[in-house]
Parts: structure tokens; sequence; C-alpha cells
């Protein structure tokens, strides 16, 4: 009688077909084993931990004008300021990017207007009728950012602040990076080998088997990271002396965490 090898998943779920449909979807080629073997596929997944080196984040200016080319202007003229700061922040001009820039316009609010010349005047609130209620331009607003990668995350504080002193209103991130990957990747690597390996070697002890040898490997990964810090800024007027300044804007980069996912099909024999 000839025995035909059975695919055995890391579910312990036995089929009895020598090209083993349950990898089908990997669109693996055909793998032959020996009489009386078996199949068996695990998945793990693999991580390492380490200290983003790159923070990026978005900086830019927002203004309005009457016209497009007012807004414009005094766009421009606030954002070369921006600029200007961050290169004397010690941010290289390759890590400066524009990311946005654009410009739209404003309308107006009839009814908003309504209400708060009521509230103002102490009068009645009466809506506008039905052809003020259109609303109309009023003026244009420009926005123009920049994407930064800053590499010295000691000093992202201080460039923060520096960048609200410059005319900043728009600061937004950080999004923490590494600059090289591939070492982390590496040990998340080794880290789904070995995950796997002992998961292997548990089903084949429990349903006394022995591995005999790796018949293919497949790899996905990435990795994940803290969520992005959103800033934020409020002016106000204070009466009395003014406060102390304060100190530079407090960013934790904690850690990155790297995951590789890992499949690893093995070919199982009798002890």
């Amino acid at each position: 009688m000839k025995f035909r090898p059975k695919a055995l998943t890391a579910a312990l779920m036995l089929a009895a077909s020598p090209a083993a449909p349950a990898f089908a979807q990997a669109a693996q080629p055909a793998v032959e084993v020996a009489p009386g073997n078996t199949l068996l596929t695990v998945s793990s997944e693999g991580k390492s931990l380490r200290k983003p080196d790159v923070a990026v984040f978005s900086a830019g200016v927002s203004t309005q004008g009457k016209t497009a080319a007012a807004a414009l202007g005094e766009n421009s003229r606030a954002m070369t300021q921006v600029i200007a700061a961050l290169k004397r922040a010690g941010i290289a001009e390759r890590d400066i990017q524009t990311s946005n820039l654009s410009i739209s316009p404003v309308y107006s609010d009839p009814n908003r207007d309504a209400m708060m010349t009521a509230r103002a005047t102490g009068q009645p609130y009466i809506p506008p009728s039905p052809e003020q209620s259109v609303p109309r331009i009023i003026g244009y607003q420009a926005s123009n950012n920049v994407s930064v990668r800053q590499r010295d995350l000691e000093n992202f504080g201080k460039v923060i602040d520096t960048l609200a002193a410059a005319g900043a209103n728009q600061i937004n991130g950080p999004s923490f990076q590494m600059e090289n990957q591939e070492p982390a990747l590496d040990d998340a690597r080794l880290d789904a080998v070995r995950t796997t390996r002992a998961r292997a070697e548990l089903y084949a002890s429990a349903t006394g088997l022995r591995i005999v040898r790796i018949l293919s490997i497949s790899e996905a990964g990435g990795y994940y990271g803290p969520p992005p810090v959103m800033f934020a800024r409020a002016q106000g007027e204070r009466s009395g002396p003014p406060p102390p300044p304060p100190p530079p804007a407090p960013v934790q980069p904690g850690e990155l965490q790297m995951t590789i996912n890992l499949t690893i099909l093995y070919e199982l024999a009798p002890r």
C-alpha cells in the first residue's frame, strides 16, 4: 500500500493531499516529502524595541487677506521667517521640504453675523433675509507648510518654541522614526525564527513527530511607534508682571516596536 503525505497546520487540521492545498493562497510551488511524512505550517511574530533617532513634524503659517495676493504675500513673508528660524536651529536644508501650499476663499456667515450683532447691541436676533443669507467671499486664506526631519531629539522642544516665536501658527507632530531600521528588524527576525521553531517543536512533540527540515519561509513586517504628539499654543492678555519664560515643550520619544511576521513550512516525520 502506498502512503501519501498529509498536511498538518498549526491548528492541527489534517488534510490527505500530497500537494498541501492549505498553502495554495501563498502561491508556493508543490513540495515533495517522503512517504509517511507530513507538513506543518507555523506563523509567529518577532519583536524588537529601539529608541527613535529622528522626529518628523510639520510647521507652517496660515494668513488671511482681502485678496488672494494680499494673503499670499503676508504668508510668504511669515513663512520666510519660519524657514530661517529652522535653519538657525540647526535643521539642515535637505531636511526641510514643502508639503502644502494652498489659497482658499473665506466666506461670510450671515446667520452668525446676525447673532453677534444682536449680542453686541442687546437687540433681538433678526434672521437675515433669503437674499442676505447667501454666503459671499470676504477674503482669502493662504497656508504654507513644510515637513521637517529633526535628528537632534534632545533639542526638539527648543526648536518648537523657536518656531512659535518666529510666527509659525501651525505645528503638528512629531512622528518618531529610525534612520536605519535594518538592525532592529534583524533582531525581530531572529526572535520570530526562535518563536516559530519552538512552536514547531511543541506541535511535533505533541503529535509524536519530529522536525525533518524547513521547506519554505515567508516574511512580512513593519514597525509601530507611539502616537504623534499634537502641539497647541494659546495666547491671551495678562495683567501684572510677565511670567517667567516657560521651559521647552516637553517631548518623550519613547520606543519604537519593530515587528516581523514569519511563516515557516516544516516537514515532519514519525519518531
